[in-house]
């Protein structure tokens, strides 16, 4: 098993004789942020074999990065978001809702729920695509990984099956967080009630507003933000003495999986 942590929630998943990519944000920026972090190697998305999306959001479900991969590459997406999808010409989408499974090869991937809005235009939207967020888990060769997409932490995570690895997002991308995600101290509090081998945290560092990180007065806070969160986050499970291994990693680095054997 290999795992890269491209940035925000996009991170490739080896396993199994698979490539999988969780939530592909692989261009510049998206909206008016961007990535403050160096671009990505196309050799890292290349050899994707199939592509998890936990919701509807523009910096989950990314057109721009999906049409990189191709549009025949196999999407699967939250059950009620797949005519929206195809409509854009991709050819491979597959639906999923919590509960239940897909597989690609030695691959089974499983979706769990999350407590987040799944809606395309957020959760004050009444038009538009709408699909239940959700996180998923991806099995193989005895090995399981949680990619938990957005969510707050929900009482089911204590249910979830043993897992080896959790990617657990840890902030966003501003100076302050909307309901439906958690702050280093809510992940640490998720990886009480999930007890993975190894936590990877994500959704942090990749992305600002333009701008902002030079602000006078917003400045400061935002540059703190972009490097503080998974250190906070790492701290937090040290307190709590879980026996977790938190594996704080730069966006576009491979996880150091071995430091955790």
């Amino acid at each position: 098993m290999h795992l890269t942590f491209l940035g925000h929630s996009t991170v490739r998943v080896e396993l199994a004789g698979r490539v999988v990519l969780t939530d592909p944000l692989l261009t510049g920026g998206v909206g008016p942020l961007r990535r403050v972090v160096p671009p990505l190697d196309p050799a890292t998305w290349a050899d994707v074999d199939l592509v998890l999306i936990s919701h509807l959001h523009g910096d989950h479900l990314h057109l721009p990065s999906l049409r990189r991969l191709g549009r025949g590459t196999r999407i699967v997406v939250p059950r009620g978001g797949g005519a929206w999808l195809r409509a854009r010409g991709f050819t491979a989408v597959s639906e999923l809702a919590p509960g239940e499974s897909v597989s690609e090869g030695a691959l089974t991937v499983t979706g769990v729920p999350a407590r987040h809005s799944g809606h395309r235009w957020g959760p004050r939207s009444t038009h538009g695509p709408d699909a239940v967020a959700m996180g998923h888990l991806v099995a193989g060769d005895g090995r399981c990984v949680y990619a938990a997409g957005d969510t707050d932490v929900f009482p089911g995570m204590r249910d979830l099956p043993p897992l080896d690895v959790a990617l657990l997002p840890v902030w966003g991308w501003g100076t302050s967080l909307g309901p439906g995600h958690m702050d280093p101290a809510a992940a640490a509090l998720a990886c009480a009630l999930l007890r993975p081998r190894v936590a990877v945290p994500v959704h942090w560092g990749t992305l600002a507003a333009v701008g902002t990180t030079t602000l006078p007065r917003v400045g400061p806070l935002m540059r703190r933000l972009l490097v503080d969160p998974p250190r906070e986050f790492a701290a937090a499970v040290a307190a709590a003495d879980l026996r977790t291994r938190v594996l704080v990693t730069a966006p576009g680095t491979r996880v150091r999986l071995e430091e955790a054997s």
